[in-house]
């Protein structure tokens, strides 16, 4: 069945033509100008800001003059990752989509239903003529996914509404009303390069499921750049080991799925044999949890120019250290990640080095505290450490207005309570509320699984919930005070 001929086909329409736009993070241009001409085209009042952000105005219909004024809110970028064996271009190409049963999926890529399917439905809302709705302001940002740099850029008095829907929850029977903060670590060093002494060895890790570095740290799935740590370390103590390349993970918000690594050693057999226990041992840990885990260690035929043993010594030692996942549950909120770190990105080429994490927390002490144990880490190391990309939390505020008003409209459609919950994924929404601390916010959508992996896919019931959900939240919304 084609994408388009799925229900409701008014969001499937909207998603296959935004999917056809290339819309990395940091690279938006081609988006913004797509959702200029649409919202353009529909004759609605749209201006782009000083940043990138789209705002867009849509009168209130007939009899819905008197509600209060909604924000409707999503991003316009997506992750952009691949399966290694995919020849695909994020900033040329559309993504290639397909139906699998009750769910779409991407062809090996990422799906961009994060946040393409709540872009989507404000596309839907906007060039509707026939759904009640109070008067409009839908909000476009840039740069979710690497820095938020959209949220931040937003200035106070931009906006008018007050009650903020944001359509970037990923499943179908939440309320979301907080989330964590975040801020990227990033631990550099550059070394010197000498011949190596020894025999080549390449570590080749592979078929890690990945996922979202916020809703999926907590779940046991493998980080492809741990796991590089723990192979390297097995051999420092006796194989006199000169590292020569490594080149793990990508961004910051997902959970590495591969790492290679290119190494010289002293004894290629002897390493292989102990390494290989090791290997068993991952694989045995990693049975249920990622069936497609594959390690490889073999030896390599190039020579190559390697840093010393000392300084190889201080990167697998680091590796070996850093904190990877959760770092403390919430003692307020029941099964709630409070703080978290991803070893997202670690690459030596050149003997230049970059290590990359997003550490998270719901609580500002306790970021901080992930944060800093990082950079003690790497400082011991030798590193250099910066801290970059801050950006604060969403407090939860369970009994506002909007929050009520969607538990009972959830619990008259679909015959049971929604969970309204904290989640640990970075939002929004504590951003925009520093600059307009008086508005409602609040966060839903439809379920997505595999966000920020290749995996990642979208639940067609799901997607028919959420918009009858939403529909009907509009037509409900109060009157002003």
């Amino acid at each position: 069945m084609e994408i388009t001929q799925l229900e409701p086909q008014i969001i499937w329409k909207n998603f296959a033509a935004l999917n056809a736009v290339p819309r990395p993070s940091k690279k938006e241009g081609k988006v913004i100008e797509f959702i200029k001409n649409f919202c353009e085209n529909l004759g609605l009042e749209t201006n782009v800001d000083e940043i990138g952000n789209v705002i867009i105005k849509k009168p209130a219909t007939s009899g819905m003059e008197d509600r209060k004024s909604i924000v409707l809110q999503s991003h316009l970028d997506m992750v952009c990752q691949k399966n290694s064996d995919i020849n695909f271009d994020f900033e040329t190409q559309g993504i290639e989509m397909e139906v699998d049963g009750d769910w779409v999926k991407a062809k090996g890529t990422t799906l961009g239903a994060d946040n393409g399917l709540g872009v989507a439905a404000i596309m839907s809302i906007l060039e509707s003529n026939d759904i009640p709705h109070p008067a409009l302001e839908a909000l476009f940002t840039i740069d979710e996914e690497t820095g938020m740099t959209g949220a931040m850029g937003l200035k106070p008095g931009q906006l008018q509404g007050q009650i903020l829907l944001n359509l970037d929850t990923e499943e179908d029977d939440e309320i979301d009303i907080g989330c964590a903060g975040g801020i990227d670590v990033t631990a550099t060093q550059n070394y010197e390069l000498e011949e190596s002494k020894g025999q080549i060895i390449k570590i080749e890790i592979k078929g890690l499921q990945g996922g979202h570095s916020g809703m999926d740290i907590h779940k046991g799935f493998g980080n492809a750049n741990v796991i590089l740590g723990r192979l390297l370390f097995t051999g420092l103590y006796s194989q006199n080991i000169q590292l020569i390349s490594i080149d793990g993970g990508g961004l910051r918000n997902a959970i590495p799925r591969e790492a290679f690594a290119v190494l010289s050693v002293r004894n290629s057999i002897e390493f292989i044999e102990d390494a290989n226990v090791l290997r068993k041992a991952i694989l045995e840990e990693f049975a249920d949890v990622e069936k497609d885990l594959a390690i490889n260690i073999e030896t390599f035929s190039t020579p190559e120019k390697a840093i010393s043993e000392e300084n190889s010594a201080r990167i697998i030692l680091a590796l070996k250290a850093l904190h990877n996942g959760v770092y403390r549950m919430s003692p307020d909120v029941a099964d709630l990640v409070e703080a978290s770190n991803n070893v997202a990105r670690v690459e030596l080429k050149n003997g230049e080095l970059k290590i990359l994490n997003l550490s998270r927390s719901s609580v500002e002490s306790t970021k901080f505290a992930v944060a800093e144990q990082l950079k003690a880490v790497c400082e011991l190391a030798g590193m250099n450490v910066e801290f970059s990309g801050s950006y604060p939390g969403w407090k939860p505020k369970p009994g506002s207005e909007i929050v009520k008003l969607m538990e009972t409209i959830y619990e008259k459609d679909f015959g049971s309570k929604p969970h309204v919950v904290a989640c640990h994924a970075g939002l929004e929404c504590g951003i925009i509320g520093a600059n307009y601390p008086e508005m409602e916010m609040v966060s839903f959508g439809p379920t997505i699984r595999g966000a920020h992996s290749p995996d990642e896919k979208a639940n067609i019931p799901s997607v028919q919930k959420f918009w009858g959900f939403l529909k009907e939240i509009l037509a409900d919304i109060p009157a002003k005070n």
